[in-house]
Order: C-alpha cells, then structure tokens, then sequence
C-alpha cells in the first residue's frame, strides 16, 4: 500500500493517536477521506475536461502519457520491430541505383551511401 511496510503503516497509527488522540482519530480519518475522494474527483473532472476540450481527434489522449518513461515505453518499444530481428539479420539498408531499399550489411570501413535527395 503506497509502498509502505507494515511497520510505517503502523508508526503512522501510532503518531496519529497521539496528535489527534482517540477521541479525534475516527472524524479526522472521516475527513482525510472525503478529502481524498474530491480529490480524485476533481482529478477526473480535469481529464474529462481535457479530453472533451481537445475533441474528438484526442479520443485515446491519456495524460499519464505525458510521463516520459510511460511515452518511452509507448512510442519506442512497443511498436518496434527490430526486436524481433535476429541478430545475424543485416539492419543496414543500402540504396541501389534506382532508389529502391534494400537490406544489405556494410563491410568494415565501408562509408554508408549518401541519398542526396532526403537531405
């Protein structure tokens, strides 16, 4: 839970006793509760915001998207295809005279061919 330990867990029973005392604790935990479910509503009413604002193009938009290692993770493995290529298999393409690609594996030294038109 919240990558606590039993022992933090408890530690934080015991410092809540004895802030807020017996009496308190159950309207203080009441409270913390209610505060907690606004929050997560007013977070989803943000998102629903953003999604109707952004419109219909931006229908699967998630903004936990947003976090670098989930967008990493999206856009930079998870359609890749050059895991599944077995290492023998060349990964260099070469151009042939006609423009048309093909895989092919440079030799030790050997300058990769420069494509002038797609710079």
């Amino acid at each position: 839970m919240f990558g606590l330990g039993w022992f933090e867990v408890v530690a934080l029973v015991v410092i809540a006793l004895l802030v807020f005392g017996p009496e308190k604790l159950p309207q203080a935990a009441a409270q913390a509760g209610r505060t907690l479910r606004n929050l997560r509503q007013m977070a989803n009413n943000a998102k629903q915001d953003i999604r109707t604002g952004l419109g219909p193009d931006f229908a699967d938009f998630d903004p936990s998207d947003l976090n670098p290692r989930n967008f990493v993770r999206k856009h930079l493995l998870d359609d890749d295809d050059d895991w599944d290529r077995k290492p023998s298999e060349p990964a260099v393409s070469t151009v042939l005279e006609t423009g048309a690609y093909t895989e092919g594996q440079l030799g030790f030294g050997e300058i990769p061919p420069y494509d002038r038109e797609a710079t």
